[in-house]
């Protein structure tokens, strides 16, 4: 081992070969290596890239529109409507644009976004719960308003009553039907025979909450006679452009008695 380090340190170093002849600048082969000249030999110089500095215009671009995301300046204010710049009688709609529009323009900036959706939210739970109470308020008004009202008004009230809206619309539709019958034979008959139904229809439903027939019949009959009559004193004051000629001034009565059958049927007790 020590006589071959021995024989290649022996050895002469190999003779430079000039290329494009000789001179000081004209640079050397060494063994297949280019050998600079002693000046382009001197100092070194490093080249150190920044970040964003090798990107381009783009990464540029990039940096800039980082730093400048628009900021809403009223983000850190307490108060949603004054972060919102509505007013407190605002409406539904207008609380709803001013909170679009501010989060298209402060896109991008999420403590901006956070801010106006958690003020929006707060306004519109916050109507919500005085609407909320308002109707209970109504309902409490109109309780005790029935409370302190004279024996007879009472009296009148309880034979009354409010079904449920399946009920309500159930024979809502049911009249509906009978009344636009009554329109589509008009030119051929009277409404007679659906007069009849719909009495008959009315003692039915009256009788299922009274459980009394008798009494049933003549609360209908009665109905049926009182909406005639009414009917009968309302129709000729209706301006005669706004009825059609082919209505009659007895199909245009049933009408009338039709409307106080479905609501004597509906809420009397």
């Amino acid at each position: 081992m020590q006589a071959t380090a021995a024989a290649f340190l022996a050895r002469p170093l190999p003779r430079l070969r000039r290329i494009g002849g000789w001179g000081p600048d004209v640079p050397a082969v060494r063994g297949g290596v280019i050998a600079l000249p002693p000046r382009l030999r001197g100092s070194r110089c490093s080249i150190s890239l920044s970040i964003g500095a090798g990107a381009g215009a783009g990464g540029d671009r990039e940096f800039s529109y980082a730093e400048h995301v628009p900021v809403f300046p009223r983000y850190r204010i307490r108060d949603p409507y004054k972060l919102l710049g509505v007013d407190r009688d605002a409406s539904e709609e207008e609380i709803r644009s001013a909170r679009n529009f501010l989060i298209q323009q402060y896109a991008g900036h999420e403590p901006s976004e956070e801010a106006i959706e958690g003020a929006y939210e707060k306004i519109i739970m916050k109507s919500y719960q005085q609407r909320k109470k308002t109707k209970i308020n109504l309902k409490t008004k109109l309780k005790k308003r029935v409370e302190e009202s004279p024996s007879w008004v009472k009296a009148l009230i309880g034979y009354f009553e409010v079904p449920s809206m399946d009920i309500i619309s159930r024979r809502l539709f049911f009249f509906a039907f009978i009344a636009g019958w009554s329109i589509a034979t008009s030119a051929e008959n009277g409404p007679a025979f659906q007069l009849a139904i719909s009495l008959f229809s009315c003692i039915y439903f009256l009788n299922e909450k009274m459980k009394n027939l008798l009494r049933a019949s003549s609360t209908g009959f009665g109905i049926l006679v009182g909406g005639w009559i009414i009917g009968s004193l309302l129709v000729p004051l209706v301006p005669t452009f706004i009825i059609p000629p082919s209505w009659s001034l007895e199909l245009l009565t049933s009408l009338v008695a039709y409307i106080f059958l479905f609501l004597g049927s509906t809420f009397l007790k």
